[in-house]
C-alpha cells in the first residue's frame, strides 16, 4: 500500500451522502479544564470545537490531533485534520474485525483436525498422530469462550480411541502449517513487544494464546537477583537465562522477555522494584505447536495410551539435532495428503471471537483474523498476502486503500497509518453490511469493563450506553473510534478521535477524550440527529 506523507484533507464518499471535509483553522485560546469549557464556551453552537480550541490544543501542544464526527444524516458535527494519517494502535482492530465478519460471516469457525500416518494393526499405530491446526486462536485458551483444555483433550482422545488406536509407536506431532507466515510476528513490531503476551504472534496451531507465564519476586535488597520461576505452560525444552535485578523502591516493573522461534532460548532482562509485590508475568511462547503436542502426549499417557516417540512439531523440533528428547524425526513433517484425518473439533463462531477481540483488544485473535482473510482471499496467509487481501476487501466496500498504510491486523505495528476520515468511512460502510449488527455489538460501551473500564467514569449511563467504540493506546498515542446511536432511529453517527505524539499521561489523554465523547453525544441530541 502507498504510504502518504503530508496528505491533503481527503474527500470521502459515504452511502447516500457526499461530504467535502474542510481543514479547520485552529487558534490557541486560554486553556480550560476538561470539566468546564470556560467562559464563552456556549457562544459557539459547536461545543466540541469550542472545547478542542480552548483546552485540547493548548494542553496537547506539539502533539498531532485528528477528529471527525458525522451525524446519521451526513452532517459534519466536528472536524479537524480528518485527512491526516495517524498511528491507530488498536483502532486497527476495527478494520480487521469488520472485514472478517463481512467476508467470512458470523458463523465461520476454525477447525482443528486429528489425523495419523502409518498403519493401525491390532490397536497399535505404527506411525504418528497429527494435531493439524486450522488457526483456532481460542485453542486451550483460558478465555471464557474457549473449550477447556481437559475437555478438548478428552474429545481428541475419544477420536483416537474410536479409530481403534490403543498404542502409538511414533510421535504426537503439532502441525502448524495452516498459516504460511514463517516468523510469528511482523518484522515491524518492536523488539521489546515481541516477548510479551500481546506481541507473541500467531501459529497455525495456537495453544493457550501462545503465552508462557513466569512468577517473579524482588530480592531482599537493591541489587539482589529477582527470583523467577516458570509457570504455565511448563516448557522444559526452553533454555531460559535471567539477567534481572532488584531496583530501588518506586521504579516499578521493568522486566522484559526476549525470545524468538529460531531456537528454544530466552532471557528475562531488566529490573523489578524492591517494593513490588510478587506477581505473575505473561510472556511469549514461540513454540505453541510443540507445546500442544507435548501436553497432549502427556495426557494420552495418563489415559493409558502410550506414545513411544514423544512430541514433535513441523519446524524446529522435527529437525535432526533439535533440542529435545526425540531429536531425530526423519519422516516429520508428513505431506498433508499423507495424513489420514479421523476427526475434528471446532472453535466458537466468528461473531463470538470478534466480540472478545474488540472487548479485550486481543492481539492474537486479531492477527489470526487478519491472516485468515489472507488465506481466504489470496490462498496465502503470509503478511504480504494478508495486506493484499485487506486492500481488495476495502476496495470492495468502496474505500481507497491507497489512502492509508495497513501492516498488521492488531495495530501493534507503528507503521500502520489511518486517518479519521478513512476510519469513519469504513464505519459508515459497515452499516450497509449484513453483519453490521454483529459488528456493532462487538464494540464495547464506555465503562462496560475490559478495555473500557476506566472510560467516561462518572458520566450518565443513559449517554454512555449509546456509544459503541474501540480504543487504541500506545506510548504517546490515544485513539477512539466508533458509533453513537441516537435516542430514536437505528442509524448511528460515526466518529474517530486520534491523538499521536503526546507527552501527556494516558490518564490525562483519556479525560480529554471522555469530554469529547460526552460533547459529541450532547451535540447529536441538541441537533436532533
Amino acid at each position: 500500500m502507498r504510504l502518504i506523507t503530508n496528505p491533503e484533507p481527503t474527500m470521502f464518499s459515504f452511502s447516500k451522502c457526499f461530504f467535502s471535509f474542510q481543514l479547520l483553522i485552529i487558534t490557541a485560546l486560554p486553556a480550560v479544564s476538561a470539566e468546564n469549557e470556560g467562559e464563552g464556551a456556549h457562544d459557539s453552537p459547536n461545543r466540541i470545537e469550542n472545547f478542542v480550541r480552548g483546552t485540547v490544543l493548548p494542553e496537547l501542544e506539539g502533539a498531532s490531533v485528528g477528529l471527525l464526527a458525522v451525524s446519521p444524516q451526513g452532517d459534519t458535527l466536528a472536524e479537524m485534520n480528518s485527512g491526516r494519517l495517524f498511528i491507530p494502535a488498536s483502532n486497527m482492530k476495527l478494520i480487521t474485525t469488520g472485514l472478517a465478519l463481512d467476508r467470512l460471516g458470523s458463523g465461520y469457525t476454525f477447525d482443528t483436525r486429528i489425523g495419523f500416518t502409518g498403519k493401525i494393526e491390532e490397536g497399535i499405530l505404527n506411525g504418528d498422530i497429527y494435531i493439524v491446526g486450522g488457526g483456532d486462536p481460542t485453542l486451550a485458551s483460558d478465555d471464557s469462550i474457549a473449550v477447556g483444555t481437559d475437555e478438548l483433550f478428552r474429545e481428541w482422545t475419544g477420536i483416537i480411541r474410536k479409530a481403534g488406536i490403543r498404542q502409538i509407536e511414533g510421535h504426537i506431532v503439532g502441525d502448524d502449517r495452516f498459516f504460511d507466515i514463517g516468523m510469528p510476528e511482523d518484522r515491524t513490531w518492536q523488539w521489546d513487544d515481541c516477548g510479551t503476551y500481546y506481541g507473541t504472534g500467531i501459529s497455525g496451531l495456537n495453544f493457550y494464546e501462545n503465552i508462557q507465564s513466569f512468577h517473579v519476586s524482588a530480592g531482599a535488597n537493591t541489587g539482589d537477583p529477582v527470583t523467577v520461576t516458570a509457570g504455565y505452560p511448563v516448557c522444559p525444552w526452553m533454555k531460559i537465562s535471567y539477567d534481572c535485578s532488584t531496583a530501588e523502591a518506586g521504579t516499578g516493573d521493568r522486566l522484559y522477555y526476549y525470545t524468538s522461534n529460531l531456537a528454544p532460548v530466552g532471557e528475562i532482562r531488566g529490573t523489578f522494584a524492591a517494593d513490588r509485590a510478587p506477581k505473575t508475568i505473561e510472556c511469549s511462547n514461540k513454540f505453541p505447536a510443540y507445546t500442544c503436542a507435548s501436553y497432549f502426549r502427556d495426557w494420552l499417557e495418563a489415559e493409558g495410551i502410550s506414545c513411544r516417540g514423544g512430541a514433535a512439531d513441523c519446524g524446529y523440533f522435527s529437525r535432526p539435532g533439535g533440542q529435545k528428547k526425540n531429536a531425530h524425526c526423519p519422516d516429520i513433517p508428513a505431506h498433508p495428503e499423507n495424513i489420514g484425518i479421523i476427526g475434528m473439533t471446532g472453535s466458537p463462531v466468528l461473531s463470538r471471537i470478534v466480540f472478545e477481540t474488540n472487548h479485550e483488544s486481543n492481539n492474537v485473535y486479531a492477527e489470526v483474523l487478519f491472516h485468515t482473510l489472507g488465506k481466504a482471499v489470496t490462498r496465502s496467509a503470509g503478511y504480504d498476502s494478508s495486506r493484499s487481501a485487506a486492500e481488495i476487501l476495502l476496495s470492495g466496500l468502496g474505500l481507497d486503500p491507497e489512502e492509508v498504510n495497513i501492516v498488521d491486523g492488531s495495530g501493534l505495528s507503528r507503521q500502520n497509518l489511518l486517518s479519521p476520515s478513512f476510519i469513519c468511512g469504513f464505519l459508515e460502510a459497515m452499516t450497509e453490511s449484513d453483519e453490521f449488527g454483529n459488528f456493532a455489538s462487538s464494540l464495547p460501551s464506555p465503562g462496560s469493563g475490559g478495555t473500557m473500564q476506566a472510560v467516561m467514569q462518572g458520566y450518565d449511563t443513559s449517554l454512555t450506553s449509546r456509544i459503541r467504540l474501540k480504543s487504541g493506546s500506545m506510548n504517546g498515542t490515544k485513539c477512539f473510534s466508533g458509533y453513537v446511536f441516537p435516542v430514536s432511529g437505528e442509524k448511528p453517527a460515526v466518529f474517530s478521535i486520534m491523538i499521536n505524539n503526546s507527552l501527556l499521561s494516558q490518564y490525562r489523554m483519556q479525560k480529554i477524550i471522555d469530554r469529547i465523547l460526552f460533547l459529541l453525544v450532547s451535540e447529536l441530541d441538541r441537533t436532533g440527529q
